[in-house]
């Protein structure tokens, strides 16, 4: 199914709230003047709100499905859709807003 390719500028939170950004997004292919994301970048997130329990708060993220048909550096790009998981909670990570002209599937 056809989804937004996700890019420097998405708006992506861990499932409590935190901002997560991308650490190496893919410099060569641009979409709404930014560099797309594939699967092998990374994401660092801040502000988790899971705080005051036992299992520490999200530090770091990574899209794990992606877009099949779609490479950029020979890697799968990230979309709105692809599941992904945060460390070291294992929770997902939740693409709110992406640029909507570019599709990948």
């Amino acid at each position: 199914m056809p989804a937004p390719i996700l890019h420097l500028g998405a708006t992506v939170l861990c499932s409590h709230a935190g901002q997560a950004t991308p650490v190496a997004p893919f410099p060569r292919v641009m979409v709404s003047a930014q560099p797309v994301v594939t699967l092998t970048s990374p994401y660092a997130i801040a502000g988790c709100a899971l705080t005051g329990t036992p299992t520490p708060p999200c530090v770091t993220g990574q899209f794990v499905m992606g877009a099949a048909r779609v490479l950029a550096g020979g890697a799968p790009v990230a979309t709105l859709i692809g599941s992904s998981v945060c460390v070291p909670t294992g929770t997902p990570m939740l693409p709110v807003m992406a640029q909507t002209r570019v599709l990948a599937t």
